[in-house]
């Protein structure tokens, strides 16, 4: 019987799928044209296309953050506002990297419950001060979905927001860092997810759900492409070996391997969520509809769970909150082991 693992701060924390590692060790061999020109780039990009069941553009970048940063940047002019969510991630965790790339660009944080954009508050946010010269323009839309606190966009809640963004006439992004997690969560279609409620270039996440080092941006607005690689390039976001890249995403999305791990690890966190509801002393905070599960803990049990070596956030948005994410890697072993250290620590 192995130890069961005891990491829970993030999903990044986890290694990476064989398929994908094996993918990497097949791209070494040989030789291929270099920044982005290969096959396997060209293949990555088919790929998306038959997903999304649309011509898109694909770029694959190293970073959830330069996603975010370079889609934005090419959404918004440098006097520009950015709509989203107060708890998302380009709000709290990009280090400012939005405005960098943004020449300037300025964040406007909206309420919502679950990390979502209200939409009353979105109607009125993306008509405040417009052509208003002394103050920043209402430009782009940003969703994240799966939202910080594991709660998935509704196909009804993404065409309604989509709507108002493009009636004001604004651009549509989305912050899909867990796409999979929220498409596994849905089961409806990437297209009906994205493009076909408006969204106008998706940062598609693949790091937290199975490979090394590669994310992409899915380019729906072609026109915007041009833009896009220039920005990139300028960025250190074009990759001599591209084909490093593309050979981890060609093998994530191959045999549906990106939605299977995210539908395992949204059913760890099921199995984690249910089990924690049964025990005393444990509130949990909204509902994880995909890989990420807020609770409250008595302060013993969260000081306790770190004595027994448990690894995951606490007390960073308030006092006796703690955040337990999963991952494709997570078993139910995994849980069950820290299910039986929270029991211990309530009984």
């Amino acid at each position: 019987m192995t130890t069961p693992a005891r990491i829970f701060s993030s999903d990044n924390t986890a290694g990476a799928s064989p398929e994908i590692v094996e993918a990497v060790t097949r791209a070494a061999a040989g030789q291929a044209r270099p920044y982005g020109a290969d096959d396997l780039t060209a293949d990555v990009r088919r790929r998306l296309c038959e997903i999304f069941e649309c011509d898109v553009d694909v770029l694959p970048v190293s970073t959830g953050s330069a996603a975010n940063a370079l889609s934005l940047a090419a959404l918004t002019p440098p006097w520009g506002s950015v709509l989203c969510h107060r708890d998302s991630h380009i709000n709290n965790d990009e280090c400012g990297a939005p405005e960098f790339y943004t020449a300037g660009a300025k964040l406007v944080p909206l309420g919502g419950d679950d990390a979502k954009i209200d939409p009353d508050e979105l109607r009125a946010a993306v008509r405040h001060k417009a052509g208003d010269v002394h103050s920043v323009e209402p430009s782009v839309v940003s969703l994240t979905q799966a939202t910080e606190t594991g709660a998935v966009y509704t196909l009804d809640e993404i065409q309604a927001l989509g709507s108002l963004t493009k009636e004001a006439g604004l651009r549509l992004h989305m912050d899909g860092a867990r796409f999979a997690g929220a498409v596994a969560a849905l089961g409806r279609t990437p297209a009906e997810l994205t493009w076909r409620a408006g969204v106008d270039l998706l940062s598609f996440g693949a790091t937290k759900n199975g490979t090394m080092t590669a994310d992409a941006i899915v380019v729906f607005d072609r026109s915007l492409t041009p833009e896009l690689t220039f920005r990139a390039k300028r960025a250190g976001q074009l990759a001599a070996k591209m084909r490093f890249h593309a050979a981890q995403l060609d093998a994530y999305l191959t045999d549906g391997l990106w939605l299977r791990n995210a539908a395992h690890a949204n059913v760890m966190a099921t199995r984690l969520q249910d089990g924690l509801k049964a025990l005393p002393e444990v509130g949990l905070l909204g509902v994880a509809d995909a890989n990420v599960v807020f609770c409250r803990l008595p302060q013993p049990v969260t000081e306790g769970l770190l004595a027994d070596g448990y690894v995951f956030y606490h007390d960073r948005w308030e006092p006796g909150v703690a955040r337990f994410v999963t991952s494709f890697a997570t078993t139910e072993e995994d849980v069950d082991g820290l299910l039986r250290a929270v029991g211990r620590l309530t009984a």
